[in-house]
C-alpha cells in the first residue's frame, strides 16, 4: 500500500518508510555516534555517496531519517533536515541561502529570535534584512531590492496571528527569482502546506505541535526540490546542529497523534476565542476562526483549520494583563506552544523581549498583548480558569 496516498492519520502512524531488520513495530532508537562498515571498500563508497549507508550520526541516523522522511511526506516536499532546535532550522536556512551582501525580507512579527539573529549575528557578516508587515503584499514588493535572496514568512505570525497570502507572495517571488521560506510551526502540516502554495522551503520548531508533549527541543527543514536539499543539508551537517536520535524518537512518537491533538485543541480554541471576544474586560482578540480577524477569508482559503493559538489584550494594559497571567491556576505561565497543556505568556517581556520597543510596536506586539496556546484540557476548565483570573482585575 502506498502510504503517500493514504489519509493523514495513516501517514502519521506509518510514514517514514523505515523497516527494522528485526521486525520492530516502531523505529528503534539508534543511540550510536558511529556506524561500522562491512569493509574498506564499503566505507569508501559511503563517504563518496555511492552507497546510502550510515556513517556518523551527525551526518545521518536511521531514527532521525524516519522522522525526516515522515515530515517531508506530510509537507509534500523532497526531503527533511532535522535540527537540534527550531532556531537551528532557522539559522541553517539563513546560512545556506544568505551570503555577504545578500538581502532578505521578513515578516516583522515573526518569532523574536528569528528576527534578532538576522539583525545582529548575520548582519555582522554583511547580510541585510528588512522587516515589514507581510500580511500586505505591497509591503513585500516595496521592500525587495536587487540583492534580495530570501523572503521569510511566518503565518500565522508569532504572536500577532497575522496571516500572509503565501500563494500571492510566492508568485511574486518567483517572478523575481527569490526563494521563499515559511515557518509553519503554528499550523503544522495538518493545517497548512506552504510548499503546495509555492514556497521553496518550510520549517518547524518540532518542539511545538509536531512533538506535542513539551519534553523535547528540535527543529526541521523541508525543501521542495532535491536541488535545494543538496544546498541546505550540508550546512546543517557542517555546522553540527543535528538532532539527537533519542529526541528524534520522541518527536516521531508524538507526531503520530498530531491530528488528534490539534482537532481537540482547535475545537476548544474557537470556544475560548468567542468567550474572550464577548468578555467586557477584553479589548481585542485575534484568532483566525473569528470573523473579526483581518485575514479571516484568507485563513479559510489557505488553512485547513483555525489552529490553537490566540492573542488578546486585556483592558487596563500591562498591569491588568499581569494580574491575569499571575492568577491562572490550571494553565501554565510559560513560553512555547503546541503541547497538550494550555500555556499563557507575555511576548513583550518574554519571547520578544530582545526586540526593540520601536520594532515591537511597528510589528503590532503591544505591551499588553497576551498569547494563549490552547491544550487538550476540557474547554470548560480552560474558560473557568480564565474567568477567575479576569475577575481579579
Amino acid at each position: 500500500m502506498k502510504i503517500k496516498k493514504s489519509g493523514f492519520n495513516s501517514m502519521l502512524v506509518h510514514g517514514g518508510g523505515f523497516e527494522d531488520q528485526l521486525g520492530s513495530a516502531v523505529t528503534p532508537i539508534y543511540q550510536t555516534s558511529t556506524f561500522k562498515f562491512r569493509d574498506a571498500d564499503h566505507g569508501a563508497q559511503c563517504f563518496a555517496g555511492e552507497d546510502p549507508g550510515y556513517i556518523y550520526t551527525r551526518i545521518g541516523n536511521p531514527t532521525i531519517s524516519d522522522l525526516e522522511n515522515t515530515v517531508a511526506m506530510l509537507e509534500n516536499g523532497f526531503g527533511g533536515i532535522a535540527t537540534s532546535s527550531g532556531m537551528g532550522a532557522v539559522t541553517t536556512v539563513y546560512m545556506a541561502l544568505l551570503g555577504m551582501g545578500a538581502h532578505m525580507v521578513g515578516h516583522n512579527a515573526v518569532y523574536g529570535p528569528s528576527r534578532v539573529v538576522a539583525e545582529t549575528i548575520f548582519a555582522r557578516f554583511g547580510v541585510k534584512s528588512t522587516w515589514v508587515d507581510t500580511t500586505n503584499i505591497q509591503n513585500v514588493i516595496d521592500a525587495v531590492t536587487p540583492e534580495t535572496k530570501l523572503i521569510y514568512l511566518e503565518t500565522p505570525a508569532n504572536p500577532t496571528i497575522g496571516i500572509c497570502d503565501i500563494d500571492a507572495i510566492c508568485a511574486f517571488a518567483k517572478s523575481k527569482g527569490i526563494l521563499v521560506c515559511v515557518d509553519n510551526t503554528f499550523c503544522s502540516p495538518y493545517l497548512q502546506k506552504p510548499l503546495d502554495l509555492g514556497a521553496d522551503i518550510v520549517l518547524h520548531s518540532m518542539t511545538k505541535f509536531i512533538n506535542g508533549h513539551a519534553d523535547i527541543v528540535g527543529g526541521i527543514i523541508v525543501t521542495k526540490t532535491q536541488e535545494l536539499y543538496k544546498v541546505v543539508r550540508p550546512v546543517m551537517v557542517n555546522m553540527g546542529c543535528n538532532i539527537d536520535p533519542h529526541q528524534s524518537w520522541l518527536a516521531r512518537r508524538g507526531l503520530k497523534t498530531l491530528a488528534i491533538r490539534i482537532d481537540k485543541a482547535q475545537e476548544s480554541s474557537m470556544i475560548v476565542a468567542e468567550y474572550l471576544e464577548n468578555h467586557p474586560k477584553i479589548a481585542w482578540v485575534r484568532y483566525p476562526g473569528l470573523k473579526s480577524h483581518p485575514q479571516y477569508e484568507l485563513a479559510k482559503k489557505q488553512m485547513n483549520g483555525s489552529g490553537a493559538m490566540i492573542s488578546f489584550e486585556v483592558k487596563g494594559g500591562i498591569a491588568a494583563g499581569k494580574i491575569v497571567m499571575s492568577s491562572v491556576e490550571m494553565m501554565l505561565l510559560a513560553v512555547s506552544l503546541g503541547g497538550i497543556e494550555t500555556l499563557i505568556q507575555h511576548p513583550a517581556s518574554m519571547t520578544h523581549s530582545k526586540m526593540s520597543y520601536e520594532a515591537r510596536q511597528a510589528a503590532g506586539i503591544t505591551d499588553g498583548l497576551i498569547r494563549l496556546a490552547i491544550g487538550i484540557e476540557e474547554v470548560e476548565d480552560i474558560i473557568a480558569d480564565l474567568d477567575q483570573a479576569l475577575a481579579r482585575i
